[in-house]
């Protein structure tokens, strides 16, 4: 019985108080929002004035319940991209990260208090994915969003870079937006911004990941006073920071003693959760490079069960199989980490599908899910610098496809001795 039918029946038996029926309504309401999962993810954006090589950094780590993503390379009016798409939308309707050939990149994070009553909205990807393929300047995306047809339906703290240095956030509303640029010493003293779920003009009764934004603030001010602004940390580190922004407690701190030391802790609001999906960590060009070698650093699937990898676009279009449709419109990484993460997750009883079992991800014994996936990760890392290195220095595609047929092989390989 819902609760429409409730209400109805509710109504008539009585018409003595409307107020208490609509009030009895918006609490139901409530409740039933309660009971859904809260979208939401984690970002940063930093300046190429403060990164160790001196190119932009633009982070997504995506939580949704749409939790199968895949990485496509699409045609848009003016420019190819990559993105980052929910499993089946492989047209794409919407795109959820990514960059294209003019070396202009786009990440989003859902922020629910730029619209009044806030509440999610339906176009933000959209967005995104028009201005992959219409945009080369975050001028360009300035006039995009001033043209966009009004209410835009977008409620979102987006980040834009490009081949020009150019690198801000734009808090948009549905009818407006504000911009936030990082390379303003003003603006961004440090070099660098976080966003999560609020917008820091909205109406902040609204306000929604707190704890996360509590977190990447206490992480990004070790990393910047510890020397490490660069790529390769952030994509490796923030996904896997266990320490949540409220209570201050880091999951690691409670290691178990082995894989059969079962540990179940709530894993609500760490910036990885339940409902992480993948990260992507776009590093833009310098002045003096080629906008065709901006990078898409992407973790295709859970977080914790995953590996990060560079894609770039190529003349072919090619990128490794496994982050791409697999012929079901899934991709094999992003399945494979979710088979791991249902291990993590492995209570049955209850509805609460958040509490997870540390000895499955980490243990003394050093056979958790994690630590096996990590020193993957450094290899595929290690091997793709290099091969970067010599995309950057004479556009060697071949070297790159090359790499791409390397990793499809090496990481199921590794996965399947490691897991199977």
């Amino acid at each position: 019985m819902n609760s429409e039918y409730i209400i109805a029946s509710i109504a008539k038996q009585s018409t003595r108080s409307k107020k208490w029926i609509a009030s009895l309504s918006l609490a139901m309401t409530f409740l039933l929002l309660l009971s859904q999962p809260v979208l939401a993810c984690t970002s940063v954006i930093v300046s190429g004035r403060v990164t160790k090589d001196g190119r932009p950094i633009i982070f997504k780590h995506r939580d949704t319940n749409k939790m199968q993503n895949l990485s496509v390379v699409r045609q848009g009016p003016k420019y190819r991209y990559v993105g980052v798409v929910n499993a089946g939308d492989l047209t794409p309707v919407s795109v959820w990260g990514g960059h294209n050939e003019a070396g202009f990149a786009i990440i989003n994070t859902a922020a629910y208090n730029l619209n009044g009553n806030g509440g999610d909205t339906d176009s933000d990807g959209i967005l995104l994915r028009k201005a992959l393929g219409l945009c080369a300047t975050l001028a360009d995306f300035e006039r995009l969003i001033d043209t966009v047809k009004k209410p835009m339906d977008v409620n979102s703290n987006i980040a834009v870079l490009d081949a020009q240095g150019g690198c801000a956030y734009y808090e948009v509303g549905n009818y407006s937006y504000v911009k936030f640029d990082v390379n303003d010493t003003v603006v961004a003293p440090d070099g660098y911004l976080m966003r999560t779920n609020f917008g820091t003009t909205g109406n902040h009764k609204k306000d929604q990941g707190l704890d996360r934004y509590a977190a990447i603030t206490t992480f990004m001010e070790k990393a910047c006073r510890e020397g490490h602004l660069d790529h390769e940390y952030l994509i490796t580190h923030i996904p896997r920071y266990l320490t949540h922004g409220g209570t201050k407690r880091n999951l690691y701190d409670d290691m178990p003693e082995s894989s059969s030391d079962t540990c179940f802790v709530s894993f609500v609001e760490y910036t990885a959760r339940y409902y992480s999906s993948s990260v992507v960590l776009v590093q833009g060009v310098r002045l003096d490079e080629s906008p065709l070698h901006t990078v898409s650093w992407t973790i295709m699937g859970w977080p914790l069960a995953s590996v990060a990898m560079p894609l770039v676009l190529l003349p072919t279009g090619k990128l490794p199989a496994l982050v791409t449709d697999d012929g079901t419109g899934h991709s094999w990484l992003s399945e494979y980490s979710l088979k791991l993460k249902a291990r993590a997750f492995s209570r049955k009883r209850g509805k609460d599908k958040t509490y997870c079992n540390l000895a499955v991800l980490f243990n003394k014994q050093g056979t958790g899910i994690l630590q096996r996936v990590l020193p993957l990760e450094e290899e595929v890392i290690r091997q793709g610098e290099e091969v970067l290195s010599k995309f950057r220095e004479n556009n060697d595609d071949l070297a790159v496809e090359s790499y791409y047929d390397w990793v499809d092989a090496y990481v199921r390989d590794w996965y399947r001795l490691m897991f199977e």
